[in-house]
């Protein structure tokens, strides 16, 4: 059963192994799971889940590999808890019948009690020999006897399928689109930093090596502080086709203005394409040239388009622009912005089923294209920063 958990970990695109495996073996050989299937749920969880994307995935692996295990024994445990709740209330007792309830020492107390666990079986109240409730046995509760086991107690109140059918975390699945929080986490890996300026900050490697090399004698090291140099261009498409999606283009927004790991943050708008504009707002006020844009923003800019790419084919290929650019197609557009970014993407929100034709083909020949989700937003992150181009 072990190895079936870890086999549909694997089925289910978690990313377990050897690595994992060997250290699950070792937390169970040291008992770090308490002896308990909700125990095991928590370490398990721990040494193979290594992304939150995953979480989602490795519950329902683990309700598909242990369901039903410990059925009985979990059936034989709430009737018990049960009992336990509704006890039967001991009696007035009178000094001499106290006085009659032999005491018994420890072991033999434990010797009787595991006689009696093998030999119940049913519920008992107000007697004098097995566990129950309201007697005088020496195990039980809500009884009297000075020497005996009290039974009962708190309990854990969920169980670990339980948890795992929750399903707690659905929304960290790679293929639900994503919210702000999970956005930030996404965009922080897009931060970089460069060191500049006069003023010193501590090193603090730097200082540990020269003291070392100094025979213990301290040896402070100081560098320039480091500072973030990530520019970023945010290019959003609004209106029209892009309406459903209005949200989760906003959670992006909010996500990208709440960043506070970035040099520069410049966010634009254009509908459908662009046509040698793009515009501070989304009212599609305060218009700016691409040929100004691209003037001022170096190559080292990151630069991120979102749309579907979905438009009548004369808009992304017939004529457009305005004055001298009059004539040129919208492809043109952006295949010159992607000419000048070194690192540039295209979130669609649509699914990727829908790219292979049309408008968004063409675009998806200009832009690496990844899909608006946290796997996705994931992978063009990870283009940006890689950098490079693929032409056709």
């Amino acid at each position: 059963m072990f190895l079936d958990f870890l086999y549909e970990l694997r089925a289910r695109k978690v990313p377990v192994g050897t690595q994992e495996a060997v250290a699950l073996g070792h937390a169970l050989k040291k008992g770090l799971h308490d002896a308990s299937l909700e125990g095991f749920y928590h370490v398990a969880r721990a040494l193979c889940v290594h992304s939150e994307a995953h979480l989602d995935d490795f519950d329902l692996a683990f309700a598909k590999t242990f369901r039903g295990v410990h059925v009985e024994a979990k059936k034989i445990a709430e009737e018990l808890q049960a009992w336990l709740r509704d006890p039967k209330q001991l009696r007035q007792l009178s000094e001499e019948e106290k006085a009659m309830i032999e005491a018994l020492d420890l072991e033999e107390v434990l010797r009787q009690f595991e006689e009696r666990l093998r030999e119940q079986k049913e519920r008992h109240d107000g007697g004098n020999r097995w566990i129950g409730t309201g007697g005088t046995s020496p195990f039980g509760r809500n009884g009297f006897h000075p020497s005996g086991i009290s039974v009962g107690g708190g309990s854990g109140g969920k169980s670990a399928i339980h948890t795992a059918d929750a399903r707690k975390y659905r929304s960290y699945r790679s293929d639900i689109t994503l919210d702000v929080r999970t956005i930030e986490v996404a965009l922080r890996k897009l931060r970089g930093f460069e060191r500049e300026g006069a003023d010193e900050e501590l090193d603090v490697e730097g200082t540990i090596d020269a003291t070392a090399k100094n025979a213990g004698e301290l040896e402070v090291v100081t560098r320039p502080p480091r500072r973030p140099n990530t520019r970023v261009l945010l290019m959003m498409d609004v209106g029209g086709s892009m309406d459903p999606y209005a949200h989760a283009v906003s959670q992006l927004f909010s996500a990208a203005k709440r960043a506070t790991h970035w040099k520069e943050l410049r966010t634009y708008y254009f509908h459908n394409c662009v046509y040698g504009k793009v515009y501070k707002t989304e009212g599609f006020q305060d218009p700016v040239s691409v040929r100004d844009l691209i003037h001022e923003c170096g190559k080292h800019y990151k630069l991120v388009m979102v749309g579907d790419a979905s438009m009548a084919p004369y808009e992304l290929l017939g004529a457009a622009g305005w004055g001298e650019d009059a004539g040129t197609p919208g492809v043109a557009w952006l295949a010159m912005l992607r000419e000048h970014f070194e690192r540039s993407v295209w979130l669609n929100p649509d699914p990727p089923s829908g790219w292979s034709h049309g408008t968004t083909q063409v675009v998806k020949d200009v832009f690496p294209m990844y899909q608006l989700t946290l796997e996705g937003l994931g992978e063009a992150v990870a283009q940006l920063v890689r950098g490079g181009k693929t032409r056709r």
